[in-house]
C-alpha cells in the first residue's frame, strides 16, 4: 500500500523539454527559499587512462569564467543576495547544486546555465585550478585512508574504468591542457538526458517556464554518450595490497568486491543487509564487534555504494599497524555469520525501523529531497518510490537477508587494501 504521507505522483511534477532535459519539481512553500540541483552525462567515465582526472577538472572551471560573467562576477553576484551555487565531476555525471531566496531563482538559473553552455576556461584560472587540484592529491598521498580508498579500487577494478582515480594523479593532472578541457566540455556536456530538479517555494509550470527560458535552447549536435561501464568480475582469490606511509600512527583498511547495480531487483535487500552488518547502531555487527567489544579500531563500518556500474561494498576500519590481521579477521568473521546464521527477528525489525524511521528525516529539507528527487530519475525508480519504501523494506525477511549475503559478499574473493606504517 503507497504511504500518502511522502511526495508521489501527484505531488511530483515531472516534465521533459524539447532537447531532452527532465525537470522534477516538488512544490513547498513552507519557506521561501528553493534548491536547485542536477546533473549532466560528462563524467569520468569518458575519459582515457592517460588523461585521468579530466571530467572532474572541467566541472571545477564551469564557474571560473563564463561568457558573460568573470570569475570574480560570478562571486560577487551569488554572495550579494547570500546565494550558493557548485559544480563537481563524478564517474557518470557532472553535478551542480544551489540554493537562494526564490526572488534570487533567475540569478541562480541564468548562473547554472551560462556555465554548463558558455564556460570560458581562462587560462589563469585552468593554472589556478591546476595547482589546487595537485595540492589536494599531495594531501590524498599523505592520508592512510585516501591511500587505502585509491589502492583498493586499483586493485578491485584493474583494467575496469572503476580502477582509475576521477579525481586523477599528479602526472595525469599536470598533462590536462587547457584544449583538452574545452575538448571534453564540447563533446559531452549537453542537454540530451540532463535532469534539473527544483525544491522549494515555486509553482511547477513557473519553475518550469524559468528553467525552459536559460536551458530551453540549448543544443549540442556534437554530444556524446558514455561509454558503457562493463561488468566487474570478483577476484578468483584474495588480492591484497599495502601501500606504505611512514611515521604514522593509524592503519586503514579498505575490504571488499563489486557490489549491484542500484537497479538490481534484490538492490534493497542486499542494502538492508549491509545496514545490519555495519551501518545501524554504532556501525552495525562490524562496528559492534571490531570497535565496541574488541576495541581495535577507531572506526569501522560497512558502505553499499550501488550506482550505474558495478560500484563496491566494502567494509572499512582505522586500526593501530599491530591489530590490522585481527581486525580484518574480525570483520570476515562477522561476513560469515550473516552468510550462514538467518537474522533474528528483532534485529531485522530494528533495522527495518530505523530504515523507514530514517526517511522522513532525510526528507526535510529541501536539499535532501532534491537529492532524493534526482536519484529517483538518475536510477529510474519511478515518481512513488518514496511512498513504496516503507513496504518494500517490511516485506524483507530474514532469508532474503542471507540470500542477499551469500549472493554479493564472499570470505575469500575479495579485495583488501592497508595504507599505513610498514
Amino acid at each position: 500500500m503507497l504511504d500518502s504521507r511522502y511526495p508521489g505522483p501527484e505531488s511530483i511534477h515531472r516534465y521533459e523539454l524539447p532537447n531532452g532535459i527532465i525537470v522534477l519539481v516538488y512544490e513547498n512553500f513552507a519557506s521561501q527559499s528553493v534548491i536547485v540541483e542536477g546533473l549532466v552525462r560528462a563524467g569520468a567515465l569518458a575519459e582515457a587512462p592517460e588523461m585521468a582526472g579530466l571530467a572532474s577538472f572541467t566541472a571545477s572551471l564551469l564557474m571560473r569564467g563564463t561568457e558573460k560573467r568573470s570569475f570574480a562576477q560570478i562571486y560577487e553576484d551569488l554572495e550579494a543576495v547570500g546565494a550558493e551555487l557548485g559544480f563537481s565531476g563524478g564517474r557518470h555525471t557532472a553535478g551542480f547544486a544551489g540554493q537562494s531566496l526564490v526572488e534570487d531563482l533567475d540569478l541562480v538559473l541564468d548562473l547554472i546555465a551560462q556555465s554548463l553552455c558558455y564556460p570560458t576556461f581562462p587560462v589563469e584560472q585552468v593554472e589556478q585550478v591546476r595547482g589546487q587540484i595537485l595540492t589536494g592529491l599531495a594531501m590524498r598521498a599523505d592520508s592512510t585512508q585516501r591511500m587505502a580508498s585509491l589502492k583498493f579500487y586499483e586493485l578491485l577494478y584493474a583494467g575496469h574504468p572503476y580502477g582509475r582515480s576521477s579525481s586523477g594523479y599528479p602526472e595525469t593532472i599536470t598533462r590536462i591542457s587547457r584544449e583538452d578541457l574545452v575538448g571534453f566540455h564540447g563533446r559531452f556536456y549537453g542537454p540530451r538526458n540532463m535532469i534539473v530538479t527544483i525544491v522549494g517555494a515555486i509553482k511547477a509550470e513557473e519553475a518550469v517556464e524559468k528553467i525552459t527560458a536559460v536551458l530551453g535552447n540549448w543544443e549540442n549536435s556534437n554530444q556524446e554518450d558514455l561509454p558503457l561501464v562493463p561488468p566487474a568480475a570478483r577476484p578468483e582469490q584474495e588480492q591484497r595490497l599495502h601501500h606504505a606511509i611512514p611515521d604514522k600512527s593509524q592503519t586503514d583498511i579498505i575490504m571488499g568486491l563489486p557490489g549491484p547495480l542500484r537497479s538490481a531487483p534484490d538492490y534493497l535487500d542486499v542494502s538492508l543487509m549491509n545496514t545490519i552488518l555495519g551501518v545501524f547502531g554504532m556501525m552495525g555487527r562490524i562496528g559492534q564487534s571490531v570497535r565496541e567489544e574488541q576495541g581495535l579500531a577507531y572506526y569501522a563500518y560497512s558502505r553499499l555504494n550501488g550506482g550505474l556500474g558495478p560500484s563496491p561494498w566494502l567494509a572499512s576500519a582505522g586500526v593501530a599497524p599491530d591489530k590490522v590481521e585481527q581486525a580484518v579477521e574480525s570483520i570476515r568473521a562477522e561476513i560469515n555469520r550473516i552468510q550462514t546464521e538467518p537474522v533474528d527477528a528483532e534485529e531485522l525489525a530494528d533495522c527495518q525501523a530505523y530504515r523507514t524511521g530514517s526517511l522522513p528525516v532525510s526528507l526535510e529539507t529541501n536539499s535532501g529531497l532534491a537529492s532524493i528527487l534526482t536519484d529517483m530519475e538518475l536510477y529510474d525508480l519511478g515518481l512513488d518510490y518514496l511512498q513504496r519504501f516503507p513496504d518494500l523494506i517490511r516485506a524483507i525477511t530474514p532469508e532474503r537477508i542471507q540470500a542477499a549475503a551469500q549472493k554479493y559478499l564472499s570470505l575469500t574473493q575479495m579485495a583488501i587494501a592497508i595504507a599505513g606504517p610498514a
